[in-house]
């Protein structure tokens, strides 16, 4: 299966079944996960990265704990909309997911500042410091993705 546009991955989906969101940093990869109704977003854990066929393991052994059934992957577009390196980064990671897991519904969803938004909530609305902001930002920023992708699915 292709790395697919948000609404074939839609269709592509079994109901009642949750996704998982991804923000892939250069040393961590932020995981969220949905409910199975696939309406609500939450952070779930952080994968440190070492080698990609451990880090696949690590999301895959996440996703079967969960029964999730797909993959929302951030696009980190530049705000003229245009796709940079990290954008090559992510899209490279989903081709290489779907190497392991050829039938497994891909998306990507537009996550232009989603991680300034989630620092700046952690920041004025709870006070978190710099280290603990470290430990987070980059699993909600998943959720941030995921939940974005989670409102758009919902149209279809």
């Amino acid at each position: 299966m292709p790395v697919l546009d948000i609404e074939d991955f839609a269709a592509a989906l079994p109901q009642y079944a949750p996704v998982v969101g991804l923000d892939p940093g250069e040393k961590t990869i932020g995981v969220a996960v949905s409910d199975v109704t696939r309406t609500v977003a939450s952070p779930l854990a952080l994968i440190e990265k070492t080698k990609f066929s451990k880090d696949a393991e690590a999301l895959f052994k996440l996703m079967d704990s969960r029964g999730a059934v797909g993959i929302v992957i951030g696009l980190p577009m530049n705000m003229d909309g245009t796709e940079g390196v990290r954008c090559q980064s992510n899209r490279a990671l989903g081709r290489n997911l779907l190497r392991l897991k050829p039938d497994l519904p891909i998306t990507f969803w537009d996550e232009r500042l989603s991680t300034a938004a989630v620092t700046r909530v952690l920041i004025e609305e709870h006070d978190v410091n710099r280290k603990r902001r470290a430990e987070v930002v980059d699993k909600m920023a998943a959720g941030w993705i995921l939940q974005g992708a989670l409102e758009r699915l919902r149209a279809f």
